[in-house]
This record gives C-alpha cells, structure tokens and sequence, in this order.
C-alpha cells in the first residue's frame, strides 16, 4: 500500500461526526435504562427467600399439583420457578424478572432502550466504516481506532446474545455506561487524525491479529460484567439464607438480576468459548512479528501481558474444574485476567515503551 495515498479528509470528518452522533444516541439508550430501571416494578424479596427457605427443607421442583382439601375442594400448587443450580452447588434459587421487575412500564423503556441501542451501534458502525474509508485500510491502526472498534463490537456481542433470545438486557445499562466512557476517553485523549501507517502495519496480518484481538476483548468484558454481578448476587443471596435482610439497593435491584448460578454460569461460558480464539490471537501476532521483525517472539511488553493474560485466563478455566476454587475463588481469577487485558490495551500502549508504541497513542 502507498504511504503516500492521500486520506479522504471529507470521510474522515465523517467518521468523526458519527462518533459524536452515536455518544449523543448512547446517552439517551442510558437514561431509558435509568428509567427502566427506576420505574420498573419492585421483585419482592421474599421471593429468592422464600426459595432459599424451601430448598433448606427440602423441597424439590416439580410441576403443579392438586391436591384435595378438607372441605371437598381442590387447591392448586403454583407450579415453581425454574431455578438453575449453581456450579458449587450451594443454592438454588429462581432468577429475577429483568430490569423491569415484570412491569409493563418500565419494559416498554426497556425496550426503547435496546431500539436506542441499536440505533446507536449503526451510527457507531458507520463512524468507523468511514475512518477505514478515508485510508483505505483496517480502522485499527491506533488506540484511538483501536477503542471506537472495541466498543462497537461489545455492542454487537451484547444485541447478539438478545438476537439470540438470551436473556441478557440486564447488561444493557453497564454496557451503555461503559461504552459511553470509552468513547469519551477516545475522542478526549486517545484522538489521532486520520493517516497512513507505518510499513511494518501494512499487512493482512493486521486484518487477521488486531480483529480477533478485539473481539475476544469485547466477549471478555461481557465475561467480567456477568463475574461483577455474580459477586454481588452471590453476597445479596448469601445474606438471605443467614435470615439477614439486605439493604434498599439489593431489595430493588439486586433482586431482579438472574441468580448467581445462571451469572457464574454466563461469564464461565463466554469466558471459556473465547479463551480459544484468543490463543489464537496470539499465535497470530507471533507469526506476524515473525515476518515483521524477523523473530516470532522477543519479550516485547505487549507480547508478555497477552501472554500473562492467557495464563490468567487459563487458570481461571483450571480453577472451574477444581472442587476447592469453583464460584467465588474462580470469579476473583475472572476479574484478575480481565485487569491483565485492561492494562494490556491501555496501561502498556501508554505508559509502558514497546515496539508497538508506534501505532501511536
């Protein structure tokens, strides 16, 4: 590719209209949340109790019964809420409705909050189809792009775990909040006018190592939001079955997330279907250095945290199939490889020297 191909300056204001367009539309996604969220109907309390109260006597799920009572009547059981057993076996307790606590109100905010949200994701999309137009290659060359791309792949693992009728909008008010600060950390500090790269960027390579690297990034972070919530879900239930009553904030919120069985088993799960991919990605970025530099691996800052991320990763994948460090042991370990990737997307590109700080903060 010529380094002197002159950049579309028209697609390159562009993509930056549509960035500050899709943050605008995000905001809005984040305050239909907030209303989703506030307005929704209250979940009782009782109801994890009262199931955490049953399975200490023994009680088992199974559909409605009849059963005939004193007077020649007949009575009939509600049948229970399917629970999911969580994977150190501890408790098993039903999940919450949703964000909006089973209440017609505050679904309908929901639901604009999820139209918001894919409206948001297309302008988004379109902001970085048009940086990559202006150069004419992949829109990942820097921080800057490297940041716009990642969150717009969050979001599209997000709407297409709903696309695929997973029960997942609960995520939607940290993934929006989340999005809307690493854009605003990306055009406030992380900018770089659109340009050409140097040669050693010039590659399929580029195409092949950077994109997998940001997805993978994208499913690990729906990972550590499901592990966060696992933490507190687990404490708010732990609470429960001591006979203690939590605070405000569990009884209105805390209540209307999925068990801590179904979290701890949606972050093993998409923690585990990456781990993968990204093992690859660092295959990848071997053979690229490879053929970049003239050696496949040289302890390069970048090269050892992807590597420390993999460890990370591995032994929380290690730590799910070992008795002593299922649930919140193996959460912790979650969170901890998640930190590693953080500091290796931020913390080296900025304060660490590496060969591959001339993509440019």
């Amino acid at each position: 590719m010529n380094l002197a191909a002159a950049t579309n300056e028209s697609l390159a204001q562009g993509s930056n209209v549509l960035i500050y367009s899709s943050m605008a539309v995000y905001t809005l996604a984040f305050l239909a949340h907030i209303v989703e969220w506030v307005l929704g109907g209250r979940s009782k309390v009782g109801r994890t109790a009262a199931a955490l109260t049953s399975a200490g006597a023994g009680a088992t799920a199974g559909p409605a019964v009849s059963v005939r009572s004193a007077q020649g009547g007949t009575a009939v059981l509600d049948k229970p809420k399917v629970v999911t057993r969580a994977t150190a076996g501890a408790r098993d307790v039903p999940d919450g409705p949703g964000a909006a606590g089973d209440d017609a109100q505050g679904d309908l905010y929901g639901r604009i909050a999820v139209s918001l949200t894919v409206l948001a994701f297309l302008v988004e999309a379109g902001g970085v189809v048009a940086r990559a137009l202006s150069v004419q290659r992949a829109p990942w060359g820097n921080m800057y792009e490297f940041s716009i791309t990642f969150s717009t792949v969050a979001v599209g693992v997000y709407l297409g775990l709903l696309l695929a009728k997973k029960r997942v909008r609960w995520i939607g008010l940290l993934l929006v909040a989340t999005v809307l600060l690493d854009l605003g950390i990306a055009t406030t500090w992380l900018y770089t006018d659109s340009d050409q790269l140097v040669p050693a960027l010039h590659s399929y390579w580029l195409w092949i190592h950077v994109s997998t690297a940001i997805f993978c990034g994208a499913v690990f972070y729906i990972g550590a939001v499901a592990t966060v919530l696992y933490l507190f879900r687990d404490s708010y239930e732990a609470k429960l079955a001591r006979g203690e009553r939590p605070g405000a904030f569990a009884r209105s919120v805390l209540e209307r997330l999925p068990s801590a069985a179904s979290l701890d088993k949606l972050a093993y799960r998409v923690n585990a279907a990456v781990f993968p991919l990204w093992t690859f990605t660092i295959i990848a970025g071997a053979i690229w250095a490879g053929e970049a530099w003239g050696r496949y691996w040289g302890w390069d800052a970048k090269e050892v945290w992807s590597f420390i991320t993999w460890v990370a990763y591995a032994a929380y994948l290690h730590a799910r199939a070992t008795a002593g460090w299922k649930g919140r042991k193996a959460a912790y370990i979650a969170l901890i490889a998640f930190g590693c990737w953080l500091f290796n997307y931020y913390g080296v590109n900025i304060f660490v020297n590496s060969k591959h700080s001339y993509a440019g903060v």
